[in-house]
């Protein structure tokens, strides 16, 4: 096994598309963090196999601040403070017509156990890549910009080192294994700054010119285990 860094952020996002929270330790299950991606705002007209309303359509989802009450271990709660500041609970009607009249787009909330991901329950960026994309971009360098569960610092490699890892298990603290399943193809939402929802173009353009449009990768657990920030990741060879 040959160590390669230290968790250095842990992330979920209760509602897809909508802000992250940062954690100090977490579940990693087989569906992933525990309450992450579990609701999501689906447009009622869409025949698309990517029907959910994102920051595509909705820039200002990225302002919008779920947070989870996991006090009650009978029921999980969820709530959302819009970008004025006003909060709701994630189903309530209020939400649901601002979010219909912001979008100009009849919605309704899915809520998915297993949650509602585009291609796998973890996602994984190296803080080099995050560093690297905004010195080539002059944006500031955000993680969330990229809406990762795991950011990586690594002992002394490069950015897009997280790229080599396809294909291979890393194991994160004593016990927690992922098997990294593929590359992360990116989106226009990266060219959006996760705090204002402003957008530079620059972010994606680069991704696409120098890498081919990934930045990240995706994984699938495969041994359920508690992480924190600070547990080293290590490759298994």
């Amino acid at each position: 096994m040959r160590s390669v860094g230290v968790i250095r952020l842990l992330r979920r996002y209760p509602v897809k598309s909508m802000r992250g929270e940062s954690l100090s330790a977490a579940q990693l299950t087989l569906q992933g963090i525990p309450a992450d991606r579990r609701y999501a705002f689906v447009q009622k007209a869409s025949r698309s196999a990517f029907p959910w309303l994102t920051a595509r359509e909705l820039p200002d989802m990225l302002r919008y601040c779920p947070s989870v009450d996991e006090s009650d271990s009978q029921a999980v709660r969820v709530s959302v403070t819009d970008p004025e500041g006003r909060q709701f609970a994630v189903d309530s009607p209020e939400l649901l017509r601002a979010l219909e009249s912001r979008s100009g787009r009849e919605l309704f909330l899915l809520h998915d156990g297993r949650g509602s991901y585009d291609t796998a329950p973890i996602s994984m960026i190296t803080g080099q890549t995050v560093a690297r994309i905004g010195r080539e971009t002059g944006v500031t360098d955000d993680p969330a910009r990229f809406r990762p569960n795991l950011v990586v610092d690594l002992d002394g490699g490069d950015a897009f080192g997280e790229m080599d890892w396809v294909g291979k298990i890393v194991r994160i603290g004593g016990t927690t294994r992922v098997a990294i399943t593929k590359w992360d193809q990116r989106c226009m939402i990266i060219n959006l700054d996760p705090a204002s929802a402003e957008a530079n173009p620059a972010v994606l353009r680069y991704v696409v010119q120098k890498h081919n449009q990934y930045a990240g990768v995706y994984g699938v657990v495969i041994t359920p285990g508690e992480t924190q920030v600070g547990d080293t990741i290590s490759i298994e060879e």
